[in-house]
């Protein structure tokens, strides 16, 4: 459950950028796009992260930790104009699913279920970004900050509770 619950989690940066970006062309590829990446990063950053764990075996819980709670900093802290965008959607998709990356190297230091994990970040990431997409498109007006603030506190809070629970 927890890691479906850290794939939703995910995806929620996605949804604060995508519903400030109302003239998007393809929004079901790019919906795919970014899910997808959603789950190759992860599965890049969770080998990274378990060979840490090899390397680091008695930091990484901390490390981790650490890591977490910066990376929910920088999700709060990164802001976006609103702005119309003319990027293409493969390096818009890339440029949203970045961040999977060094989450996903903390979690593979958590040893969190990888395939449940990714599979998760990819499906919340897909549909999330499709609804977020087609919401900017009709318009309507919701701000991108709360859902980073969600997503930046929810790290954060995951970071503390996993130190918490180690020592």
């Amino acid at each position: 459950m927890q890691e479906i619950l850290m794939g939703f989690i995910m995806a929620l940066d996605v949804v604060a950028l995508y519903l400030l970006i109302p003239n998007v062309k393809s929004r079901f590829i790019l919906s795919m796009w970014t899910g997808f990446l959603h789950m190759l990063f992860p599965v890049i950053g969770f080998t990274l992260g378990s060979w840490m764990v090899h390397v680091l075996m008695q930091w990484s819980t901390l490390v981790s930790s650490f890591l977490l709670f910066f990376i929910g900093l920088q999700v709060i802290f990164s802001g976006r104009n609103g702005q119309s965008l003319t990027v293409p959607i493969a390096i818009l998709a890339l440029t949203a699913s970045l961040d999977s990356f060094s989450v996903s190297i903390s979690f593979g230091m958590l040893n969190l279920q990888k395939y449940l994990f990714i599979t998760s970040a990819g499906i919340w990431t897909f549909l999330l970004s499709y609804i977020s997409l087609h919401v900017a498109k009709m318009g309507i007006s919701l701000k991108g900050t709360p859902f980073k603030w969600i997503a930046g506190i929810s790290l954060m809070l995951i970071s503390i509770f996993t130190l918490w629970e180690q020592y």
